[in-house]
């Protein structure tokens, strides 16, 4: 037993290492790219190293911090939004029946199945008609479509592992329907939510193909400004933008984090004044 026991420690260490290479490999590439110009095959080190693409990017400081905190703006309320209508969904789908349910459910995750291609050119004629195109709303609105289904499947789980037996006795204690939800629920689905939050930021802030059409090029992203180097081969200034990108979303991500374990620690105080 202690023998079957150790064996599977070895595996999972072993498994554990490899995903660690597979992850740890490409961010090397990455950041040894952003300080080389050129790399030719089959050599092994690289034959010219350069600052170019950081030069590139924080040359038009100005411009740079505009285009980050407009995408970080733009990501973080589709983010927000995903959440809020992700969880009031969930609790829908796990605490209530009602005519349509399964059907509505399966609507939810269609953008998982509906290619990005098809999706885009439907709903970019919609938005046409309804005024929608070349705004900002429309990019919010169509960053949500693609964000929610996967707040929503998160959630859906969480909601489901928790369960409405925790509220129950948190109202017979005498709190009201509110307090036991974010006094009770919501410090339980924390790390739920803050999962569901970082994905949904990650999804709106990645996007290219949507954030271009239905925006019409007047709507600039990162990614909007990031894309030519990436589809014209430049790999210098590409590799230095992704460092760029990596480190706001690790910024970003701690400040969720923080946020989550605040709204908790707040609530810990408050939980005896119930």
């Amino acid at each position: 037993m202690k023998k079957l026991k150790k064996n599977k420690f070895y595996i999972s260490k072993i498994i554990l290492v490899i995903v660690a290479i597979c992850i740890l490999l490409p961010l090397l590439n990455i950041i040894i790219w952003s300080f080389t110009e050129r790399w030719p095959w089959p050599n092994v080190f690289p034959e010219n190293y350069s600052l170019r693409g950081f030069k590139e990017i924080f040359g038009r400081k100005g411009e740079m911090i505009q285009l980050f905190m407009s995408s970080i703006m733009l990501s973080m309320i589709v983010a927000i939004l995903s959440v809020i209508i992700g969880l009031m969904s969930a609790r829908a789908f796990v605490f209530y029946n009602f005519k349509g349910k399964n059907q509505i459910y399966f609507a939810s995750i269609l953008p998982f199945l509906i290619p990005c291609t098809v999706f885009a050119m439907g709903i970019h004629v919609t938005f046409i008609k309804l005024g929608l195109s070349n705004t900002i709303l429309g990019v919010i609105i169509v960053h949500l479509i693609y964000s929610l289904p996967y707040a929503t499947r998160l959630l859906v789980d969480g909601t489901e592992a928790v369960g409405q037996k925790l509220e129950e006795q948190a109202k017979v204690l005498g709190a009201n329907t509110f307090q036991a939800f974010t006094k009770v629920t919501l410090p339980i689905l924390s790390p739920v939510i803050l999962s569901a939050l970082s994905m949904s930021y990650i999804v709106s802030f990645s996007q290219y193909f949507l954030t271009l059409l239905i925006g019409g090029g007047k709507i600039k992203t990162f990614t909007i400004v990031m894309f030519p180097y990436i589809s014209g081969g430049d790999r210098n200034i590409v590799a230095s933008y992704t460092i760029v990108f990596l480190g706001i979303t690790m910024i970003i991500f701690s400040f969720f984090y923080y946020i989550v374990s605040k709204f908790n620690n707040n609530i810990k105080t408050d939980f005896y004044n119930v």
